[in-house]
């Protein structure tokens, strides 16, 4: 549900109301009064700071690549070709 700021004389509160019941002034919940509403910036999101991390990581790395170093993950290394005794993979041509 959207938060609706509203400014009185004594100061500004906030108050939640469905979209289509915001009003355009409300009592104030400290001195009584009447207080307009007030356009502020919305407030989008409720993303912690890691998950904006990883956001901005996977965006830099669509232009800014990260290097790997070492093996791929996942994925073991196999020791060298393997040597056959079979006389007839002799007289094969070499890879």
């Amino acid at each position: 549900m959207p938060r609706y700021e509203f400014r009185c004389e004594c100061g500004d509160f906030a108050a939640t109301y469905t979209m289509n019941a915001v009003p355009p002034s409300a009592d104030c919940p400290h001195c009584g009064g009447t207080a307009r509403r007030v356009y502020s910036a919305p407030h989008l999101g409720r993303t912690g700071s890691s998950e904006f991390g990883l956001i901005d990581r996977a965006e830099r790395s669509a232009h800014e690549p990260e290097v790997v170093s070492g093996a791929v993950p996942g994925r073991r290394r196999r020791p060298g070709t393997p040597i056959t005794t079979n006389p007839l993979h002799a007289k094969l041509p070499p890879p």
